[in-house]
């Protein structure tokens, strides 16, 4: 991965100060007694993560209980399902053999056999995304392999990610996008064209007549939804929501008349029923003649041409769209946005169990997203990112209580608990730049929330604490820190590591014993 090429930008501007901050960090390291340095991994020779290939396409990410790859977990499969154009059922994650040919482009289109092929129980899961994009997808696809769900399918916009999920032995097809291979962007015209896309899967697999449960490929399943979703029979669609104050503290559906947040569409069920095709007639329309509506907003202003009234008294289903459409919006603290899982942690302070986690509400692009997920220890790296040259670096930050707990909590008193802990990040950046090591970054405490508008500290009616644990991208732009930059004038390479790392499960055996701390 891309590294941060200095932690001090404003030192970097002027090389000798950049000189002067390095020889006081030198000479300062023996006294820096705020904090404890371990000084982690340094690798004398290979090991066995290190004779894995390092190229991310050719070895499936880690499963939680080891360093084996994907094939090696999945030892007795149970669901079959077949490659497009074949009779043979295979597995997930079952690759073809390696002596075989690559089946004809035209042998991955989306049909309704496919489609029938792997449903179950009448359901299909759906994300797509095109090859900037394959580490999410096999998150997201590793997860629900893990919680036993195998009805998926994977739409791959661009043949270079449908070539590569082939031969990884998930069940792809072909959406005809020719989409560029790289990250597009949020809010770009082809980030757009891209939510455009959804929305024509979406009229193209309802027809087939099976549920369709559609997923962006930014968010990863922690239980199995399933089950869930089949308590709401009645339901047309069922959707999650940006929806950030709590309208209940059970699993129930939350409480429609109090949802004022926009519904959001990245994680949404579909039945095939006439209001729900409807309905996405309608908005595929809307957006085909006008490639300047959002996906999101035009699913929203057509969803809420009605609301109301309720279908019963008990399911918290209520009649939109047309007022035939019977909606339900999932709970929003356990059908998780970024905001209510990583800022509020609502589910845990609710004692419930998440089904889903979203990364929206964080301010780093794709790479924020990545590091968010891998901050809540669900993304699914190769074996090398748990074993970087050098080694790395972790330290303890020491904090004092006043900065943390006294006085109120305002600008003035979040700043200053932000900047004192970024002074210790700028020390640590430094030293682990001098050693060549990856820095593992600590947690970071705000007393105030982060977002894209003016607000009054935290959102007026959330389950935020103060302080509370803050993801990295409230304080650093992640984006920024992670990019290649010149080094003449950015200074040299610093890689890091999100503050969860040493904690993961996914870490090497001989990382955790080449830990070593010292004062």
């Amino acid at each position: 991965m891309g590294g941060w090429r200095n932690a001090v930008q404003e030192a970097a501007a002027s090389k000798p100060l950049f000189l002067t901050i390095y020889t006081t960090i030198i000479v300062g390291i023996v006294a820096t007694s705020f904090y404890v340095f371990s000084a982690i991994y340094s690798p004398s020779a290979p090991t066995s993560t290190q004779s894995i290939s390092t190229s991310w396409l050719s070895s499936p990410p880690l499963s939680q209980n080891g360093g084996s790859n994907f094939s090696n977990n999945i030892s007795q499969p149970t669901d079959k399902a077949s490659q497009p154009g074949s009779n043979q059922l295979k597995t997930i994650w079952e690759a073809p053999p390696s002596n075989s040919k690559m089946p004809p482009l035209e042998s991955f289109k989306l049909t309704k056999e496919l489609v029938g092929e792997r449903a179950k129980d009448n359901v299909i899961i759906v994300t797509f995304g095109n090859f900037a994009f394959m580490d999410f997808i096999l998150t997201w696809v590793k997860h629900l392999t893990d919680l036993d769900v195998s009805n998926l399918l994977v739409g791959a916009m661009d043949t270079k990610l449908l070539e590569a999920l082939y031969w990884k032995g998930v069940p792809v097809f072909d959406m005809g996008s020719h989409m560029s291979t790289i990250d597009v962007g949020w809010g770009s015209p082809t980030f757009h064209k891209m939510g455009r896309e959804k929305v024509l899967l979406i009229n193209a697999i309802l027809p087939f007549g099976y549920e369709l449960l559609m997923c962006d490929t930014d968010m990863v399943w922690l239980k199995d939804p399933l089950p869930y979703l089949a308590q709401y029979p009645d339901a047309d669609i069922l959707t999650s929501s940006d929806q950030v104050v709590p309208t209940v503290v059970d699993d129930r559906l939350a409480d429609w008349k109090q949802v004022g947040a926009a519904y959001n569409i990245g994680i949404f069920h579909w039945r095939p029923t006439e209001p729900a095709i409807k309905l996405a007639k309608e908005w595929k329309d809307m957006l085909l003649a006008d490639d300047k509506i959002w996906d999101q907003n035009g699913f929203n202003e057509l969803a809420r041409k009605q609301t109301g009234p309720a279908v019963d008294d008990d399911s918290g289903l209520f009649y939109a769209f047309d007022g035939t459409l019977k909606l339900g919006i999932l709970p929003e603290s356990i059908f998780c946005s970024g905001h209510t899982y990583f800022v509020q942690a609502m589910y845990e302070q609710l004692r419930l169990e998440p089904y889903a986690l979203h990364t929206t509400f964080q301010y780093g692009g794709t790479e924020g997203k990545r590091h968010r997920l891998r901050e809540a220890m669900v993304f699914y790296d190769p074996p090398e990112y748990y074993d970087a040259p050098g080694g790395f670096l972790s330290f303890k930050p020491s904090i004092p209580k006043s900065l943390l707990l006294d006085g109120e909590h305002n600008l003035e008193s979040h700043f200053s608990l932000i900047n004192y802990q970024m002074k210790q990040i700028r020390s640590a950046l430094a030293i682990a730049s001098l050693l060549n090591r990856t820095l593992v970054m600590p947690p970071l405490w705000c007393r105030l929330d982060r977002l894209w508008f003016s607000h009054p500290g935290v959102l007026e009616g959330s389950m935020t604490r103060q302080p509370f644990l803050c993801p990295l991208d409230h304080v650093f732009e992640v984006n920024v820190m992670l990019k290649d930059l010149p080094e003449e004038e950015f200074g040299p390479e610093i890689n890091i590591r999100e503050y969860s790392f040493l904690n993961n499960p996914l870490l090497p055996q001989q990382v955790n014993e080449n830990i070593s701390d010292r004062d």
